[in-house]
């Protein structure tokens, strides 16, 4: 009779045990989810900002080509496709709001050139490092894995007579 009573017992107190320790299990579980979570959100808004950053440096180097290539090449339709490429703007001031943030004239790099024969007009961002939000470098302070990326894009188009 003893027996079963102390087997009752102990069937009670491991019963008592394992729902006491189901308890919080949750709140364990989304601790070591939730970094892991906000880490793959801040990635893929990273990424979005770096590929937004890229598309629109390119965007503009292809505006200050195509406008380069319509105008005679002198110092004057020069600084007007810098300022359109920098500033979406071609009057050659080379002051505004900038495409993106922190881009200048400075950035903006049109070549003339010819290959096999063809005159080419060549514009490039060159010395224009992309800003990231969340940086890796800085949060952990290791400038080895800092993202702050060199973006030059390039374009070159066919000179029009």
């Amino acid at each position: 009779m003893t027996l079963l009573i102390s087997l009752k017992t102990l069937r009670h107190r491991l019963d008592q045990f394992t729902l006491r320790d189901e308890r919080g299990t949750q709140l364990v579980e989304l601790a070591i989810v939730l970094p892991v979570i906000i880490l793959f959100f801040a990635a893929t808004a990273e990424f979005g900002r770096f590929f937004y950053t890229y598309s629109t440096l390119a965007k503009a180097a292809r505006a200050g080509a195509r406008y380069a290539i319509s105008r005679p090449f002198d110092s004057a339709s020069l600084g007007q496709a810098k300022s359109l490429a920098a500033f979406g703007d071609q009057s050659g001031g080379c002051s505004g709001t900038p495409v993106i943030p922190n881009l200048q004239c400075a950035n903006v790099d049109i070549q003339p050139s010819t290959v096999s024969g063809v005159q080419v007009v060549t514009a490039k961002i060159v010395n224009f490092q992309y800003q990231p939000l969340f940086d890796l470098g800085k949060l952990t302070g290791n400038t080895n894995v800092s993202l702050k990326i060199d973006v030059n894009p390039s374009v070159s188009m066919k000179y029009i007579y």
